[in-house]
């Protein structure tokens, strides 16, 4: 995974959180291409909160009643650069010829 390039997922704290008294059940965030969410009970529950994509927000963006929340992206971006993982994804990418330098 590119975004995190060799730091453990498991140590980043990203990923959705669902406010059940919020959540109309419209189903809109069962999209999720990596497969965060299943349906309980008429609603939609996070069961693979670390396989998000680091960074994503797309379910947030279109649930319709904002039932969806993220921590706090300053947070994430604190951690990319205490670890220094922006510039060992710009690295890899430059391995992978994704961009030259």
């Amino acid at each position: 995974m590119a975004w995190i390039t060799g730091y453990p997922r498991e140590k980043v704290n990203w990923g959705p959180t669902v406010d059940p008294k919020k959540c109309i059940g419209c189903g809109m965030c069962l999209n999720c291409g990596k497969k965060v969410f299943e349906w309980k009970d008429g609603k939609s529950v996070v069961v693979r909160y670390f396989d998000c994509q680091v960074g994503c927000t797309t379910c947030a963006n279109l649930c319709p009643a904002r039932a969806i929340s993220f921590p706090d992206l300053e947070d994430l971006r604190d951690l990319y650069r205490k670890e220094g993982i922006w510039a060992k994804v710009r690295e890899q990418m430059v391995q992978e010829g994704k961009i030259t330098v």
